[in-house]
């Protein structure tokens, strides 16, 4: 992909269980939860356009590729792609908190470091 574009937003409000309930789930099954573990959500969709948490979700399973600025198309990630994600938590009357980024750049098989 020649040119940056957004190609989907979400937001934690979509999730299907609150922090709270994924915590219950660990603990009352025998996990060690410690403080500092993280927690994998999975995929965050919504149900706007748009607001899908992955390329099959975005693509209904490449059927309906993504246009992308100067006209390039994506049903899937392609040799050379390059992903990022950014993060932030915020609410009214409070200071927005950033979780930063993660990048990535899609690499022809058997080319990635061992």
């Amino acid at each position: 992909m020649r040119t940056p574009a957004r190609v989907s937003r979400s937001s934690f409000r979509d999730a299907y269980w609150t922090v709270a309930q994924m915590v219950a789930h660990h603990t009352s099954n025998g996990c060690n939860l410690q403080a500092g573990d993280l927690l994998g959500t999975g995929t965050l969709s919504g149900a706007e356009p748009g607001s899908a948490g992955s390329m099959m979700e975005l693509t209904q399973a490449g059927k309906s590729p993504l246009e992308l600025p100067g006209g390039e198309k994506r049903s899937f990630l392609e040799d050379g792609d390059e992903v990022t994600m950014r993060a932030r938590c915020e609410r009214e009357a409070a200071a927005a908190i950033g979780f930063g980024e993660a990048s990535g750049r899609i690499v022809p098989s058997g080319s990635a470091p061992g």
